[in-house]
């Protein structure tokens, strides 16, 4: 039956998959652009000095995406969508750190191409800055060039 709901192979409890990369004060424009997201902590660096974060942070979708290409390009793999996360932002990420998206495989449905991930995003100095968890849809996609 697992079969035919993951052509490629179920994913299997405890696997693991992770991805890393720096983020840029480019990434907050970009992500103001596609969101419209001008929360003055993301730009203006006299007031996002003055508060508990002590400088300019990211927008929590700029640190969150990681978790999407992990998901999509890694594990479970291409065609994975987020039907339901649940996530706990932790600490703030500021352009210049280094992050490093990963999730761990907890549960895996054999008679639906469904799995929950435990999700976290680490900073390079080892901070937990998201935590979480996921489940994950992963669809069947049509093979180049096949007829449709």
């Amino acid at each position: 039956m697992g079969h035919e709901v993951w052509p490629a192979g179920a994913p299997q409890v405890g696997q693991r998959a992770e991805l890393a990369r720096d983020v840029t004060a480019r990434d907050i424009e970009r992500f103001t652009a596609i969101s419209g997201d001008r929360n003055p902590l993301h730009y203006d660096a006299a007031l996002a000095a003055a508060t508990r974060f002590g400088g300019i942070i990211v927008q929590g979708g700029v640190t969150s995406a990681i978790l999407n290409a992990v998901a999509a390009e890694r594990l479970p793999g291409p065609g994975t969508v987020f039907l339901h996360v649940s996530w706990d932002f932790k600490a703030p990420v500021r352009p210049g750190d280094r992050i490093t998206g990963a999730v761990e495989v907890l549960q895996v449905r054999t008679d639906k191409p469904l799995t929950e991930l435990r999700t976290t995003v680490t900073r390079g100095d080892g901070t937990v800055v998201l935590d979480g968890t996921a489940t994950c849809y992963t669809m069947p996609l049509p093979r180049p060039g096949a007829a449709g």
